[in-house]
């Protein structure tokens, strides 16, 4: 039986303006976007993978076009900024996710790997199963990599350490901690699409009973924290990060970590700042390419309130 072709539409643009070219091109194509970074080149290409040829593409171009304008206007590079609009194969679409992404290693804890590779972990390494596509999120961006790191260091806490995963995606980062043994594990992402691909993940990976992933809205929390939990990841932008910064810190218990990634590194000091005003101290950091992360924990001395 003949299978019908893709429909692919992507850009090319740089680490720094990838996030709002992945929500640009949501946006307008309404799918999912996907990215890939090319070590070679330092570019990013963002693509919507469609099922059927965008009914009015020029229409769907000039959108395009004029959110990258407006990316640009607000002071993010956005490269070449070339919108290509091709149909592959089926075969040839899965083929090439298969060359772009390779297993990645978190140290001796975590080995994650697309099912199509057949690396085996070392001992006592933890493996999580995720393919790339018309999902979000393998670990390949520096920011998920930085979390991922960061989950893997306090692994020696997992009997007593509880996580929350902010705008979880792919599930990757939920199912990283479960598969390390911390509980309970909670995560939410706005995206319902986000949150039916993590769900799937993390029954494909045999975690599903292990956390919950729901659907929520952070900028429209409850009054009151449901519970606090020892390791966050808040892998979001920054202008979410600083607006919701009181809730975000409601949310984690007075010992714990809170890491926060998907920020330019032109902005990460006036997160660090405003964190720093409730309380908080940057323990580590990390600058990779436009982006920069890093882990909080709070200030001894420090009683503020939040609410």
């Amino acid at each position: 039986m003949k299978t019908k072709p893709l429909w692919r539409v992507s850009v090319v643009t740089t680490p720094e303006a990838e996030d709002a070219v992945l929500e640009l091109l949501g946006e307008v194509l309404g799918q999912p976007a996907s990215s890939y970074f090319n070590l070679e080149t330092g570019a990013s290409t963002v693509t919507v993978y469609c099922e059927q040829k965008p009914a009015v593409f020029h229409e769907a171009r000039e959108k395009i076009l004029a959110g990258l304008r407006q990316i640009n206007n607000c002071g993010l590079k956005i490269g070449s900024g070339k919108v290509i609009l091709s149909k592959v194969r089926r075969e040839d679409w899965a083929e090439s996710w298969k060359r772009h992404f390779k297993p990645i290693e978190i140290g001796d804890a975590l080995l994650i790997k697309p099912s199509w590779s057949k690396r085996l972990p070392r001992k006592n390494q933890a493996v999580v199963v995720l393919d790339p596509g018309l999902s979000f999120g393998t670990g390949q961006h520096p920011t998920t990599s930085f979390c991922l790191r960061e989950l893997a260091r306090h692994r020696a806490n997992r009997a007593r350490w509880s996580f929350l995963d902010m705008g979880t995606g792919s599930g990757i980062l939920a199912i990283a901690a479960a598969k390390l043994g911390f509980s309970p594990v909670f995560a939410f992402d706005f995206d319902p699409e986000a949150v039916r691909v993590a769900r799937a993940n993390a029954r494909a990976n045999g975690v599903h009973k292990k956390l919950r992933i729901v659907r929520k809205d952070m900028t429209k929390p409850t009054i009151h924290a449901v519970r606090q939990y020892d390791l966050i990841c808040a892998n979001l932008i920054s202008t979410l990060l600083i607006s919701e910064r009181r809730w975000i810190v409601a949310q984690l218990n007075r010992g714990g970590t809170l890491v926060l990634a998907g920020i330019l590194k032109s902005e990460f000091s006036q997160v660090r700042k405003v964190f720093a005003e409730l309380g908080l101290k940057l323990a580590i950091s990390k600058i990779e390419n436009e982006w920069c992360s890093g882990s909080f924990y709070f200030a001894k001395k420090y009683l503020g309130n939040f609410e």
